[in-house]
């Protein structure tokens, strides 16, 4: 879908044309509202939301850049939603609405905000041991957009923005796909942090819709031998059975193809499973026969800083996972920096 502001950008227009020769079915929407076909079956509600990219216009409040500790300094989107079918979607509950894509026309308008912001920030602008990094701008906070890269050419444009910008900057975005050709040979000047976003082998199974793990980790590599500076995104970590010997697989597998990378710039940040109760709820209607574990007597119950309610494991549990998964990452990873871990 396009809606009428969209169309007068030409990137959005660029987006329409390349989904409508891929095959896709091309709705020009009349006005700027979005009204999906009603289905009584939520099933299949979910799944048309799901197949479903709109291309609309970032409002200015869209455009107003927020800190997104531990990551970075500041978000930014040129999305949001995600087509994937995580079963442990950290979107769920988060996005209003059906859980279609929505990418953003105004890619110019988006990226002129950026330099506003160029030495503030409260994450590596303020910090001592990430202070090299320069001001960070995250760009997967609320999608995946290498996902969607074959129809909107959004990151494409962003690398080559970050590889004329002549600052400490650094442009991050995390994935789940491996569909890295629009990436390779363009001029990121090193500017341009790709991390894959992986797990042990038997949770990639909650990942549906997505690149196998092997596929994410070869494409990693790529993009490192291509100049790019990368990093796992180890996430939602979670004591299944055998925990410790998959994650040691996902680390001797990452390690066996980054090793002959010359110039390696690699980090690894460490996130466990954590959930809310509308997410909970969520989850359980998309995946109703999932096994994701999200039993709340398991969890310790905490309050965000905005008040609301979150499980996450309890202090032992997670104190035994960051001493196993950091050991694994020094002998495996021994040139990798940890960024953090939550």
């Amino acid at each position: 879908m396009i809606t009428r502001s969209a169309r007068g950008f030409a990137h959005g227009q660029a987006i329409a044309e390349r989904a409508a020769a891929l095959g896709s079915e091309l709705v020009e929407l009349p006005g700027d509202r979005i009204v999906l076909p009603k289905d009584d079956d939520p099933r299949a509600a979910y799944r048309l939301a799901k197949s479903t990219l709109a291309i609309v216009v970032a409002s200015p409040s869209k455009r107003r850049l927020q800190p997104i500790p531990p990551s970075a300094d500041w978000r930014f989107d040129l999305a949001e939603g995600c087509h994937a079918h995580c079963q442990y979607c950290y979107l769920a509950g988060s996005l209003v609405g059906p859980p279609l894509t929505r990418v953003y026309a105004n890619l110019d308008e988006i990226l002129d905000v950026l330099p506003r912001h160029l030495g503030h920030g409260a994450v590596t602008s303020a910090s001592p041991e990430r202070a090299h990094e320069g001001t960070t701008f995250e760009a997967s906070c609320y999608a995946d957009p290498l996902g969607i890269e074959h129809l909107t050419g959004g990151l494409a444009e962003a690398v080559r923005f970050f590889g004329r910008w002549e600052a400490p900057v650094q442009l991050r975005f995390t994935s789940k796909f491996a569909g890295v050709e629009p990436l390779i040979g363009l001029p990121h000047g090193r500017r341009v942090r790709v991390r894959m976003s992986v797990n042990a082998p038997s949770l990639i199974r909650h990942e549906g819709g997505t690149s196998p793990l092997a596929a994410r980790l070869d494409a990693l590599a790529r993009l490192a031998r291509d100049g790019y500076r990368v990093g796992l995104t180890v996430a939602p970590i979670q004591p299944v059975e055998d925990w410790r010997e998959g994650y040691a697989t996902l680390f001797e597998q990452a390690a066996r193809l980054l090793d002959d990378v010359p110039g390696l710039d690699l980090t690894v940040e460490l996130i466990t499973h954590r959930f809310t109760p509308g997410s909970k709820g969520v989850l359980q209607g998309w995946y109703p026969g999932s096994d994701l574990d999200l039993d709340e007597e398991t969890r310790s119950r905490k309050l965000t800083k905005f008040g609301s309610v979150k499980y996450v494991y309890p202090a032992d549990t997670m104190r035994e996972m960051r001493a196993a998964l950091t050991e694994l990452v020094s002998k495996h990873l021994p040139t990798a920096r940890m960024l953090y871990w939550t």
